[in-house]
């Protein structure tokens, strides 16, 4: 069986990185002109988008070390360097998922809470748990080395399966980001997926294998209640993903780098 190629051009190759760089980060990039190439057709490069914002948070953390802050502190801020990165994207999306998930009885309702800017009961616990798991898990590196390798590796892997859920799973509502976005390919899905992959062998390969296995419990968990819950997935499910995914990720990474 063959597997399904892209092919791009240099310069559609560079459009894309741009195009997510931008789409998932908060960075002062210059006005860039994408010839009307969607996100779907380049999501097979936010894993790329993930390597800066971890990188960026390695920076941080190593910074942060340099100056005698402990641990706990340089893990700390790493967490808030890579969510300035982002913009809280990602953290908002897990919060909305939370309480249309949480709070709707119906799945015309849990759309309808999905789209409220304000944040609930849900939403709020989501996000402080969230923000716990991945600072005690990052707390346990213990060389500005090691939290970059858990930092590079959690951000792009977790970005590496969205362009996947995006092609398993159908738009939830006729608007919106994700319906906004377009159809991913099955192309596009696995070089997103192989190029997420690959920075989990900074973990070492007993750490990237059960890397692998958990985001692949993780996706298929997800995957599944999406399915219950609104019959499809929606920007905000596409957000709260990458939240879970970064989670498994740093929680292996806990274990294989300590």
């Amino acid at each position: 069986m063959k597997l399904p190629k892209i092919t791009l051009s240099p310069r559609q190759v560079l459009d894309d990185i741009a195009l997510c760089l931008v789409f998932f980060t908060r960075l002062p990039l210059p006005v860039f002109d994408f010839r009307g190439r969607g996100l779907a057709a380049a999501i097979w490069a936010a894993p790329i988008a993930g390597l800066v914002v971890g990188l960026i948070g390695a920076i941080v953390f190593a910074t942060a070390e340099r100056f005698g802050l402990a641990i706990g502190p340089s893990a700390a801020l790493a967490l808030v360097a890579t969510v300035a990165t982002t913009g809280c994207l990602h953290e908002d999306g897990l919060s909305d998922v939370a309480d249309g998930f949480g709070g709707g009885k119906s799945r015309g309702r849990k759309l309808e809470i999905m789209r409220d800017s304000r944040i609930g009961a849900y939403g709020a616990v989501a996000l402080a748990l969230s923000l716990l798991i991945r600072w005690s898990a990052l707390s346990q590196v213990v060389e500005p080395t090691q939290a970059l390798f858990a930092l590079v590796a959690a951000h792009a892997a977790s970005r590496g399966v969205l362009g996947a859920f995006m092609h398993l799973l159908p738009p939830a509502r006729s608007d919106g980001l994700s319906a906004g976005a377009g159809t991913v390919s099955l192309e596009t899905a696995i070089a997103g997926a192989v190029l997420g992959a690959i920075p989990l062998l900074l973990l070492g390969l007993g750490g990237a294998t059960a890397a692998l296995i958990l985001l692949g419990l993780f996706f298929a968990a997800f995957h599944a209640l999406c399915l219950n819950q609104i019959e499809g997935q929606t920007g905000d499910t596409v957000g709260a993903l990458q939240q879970l995914s970064e989670i498994a990720v740093l929680l292996i990474a806990s274990v294989a780098l300590s």
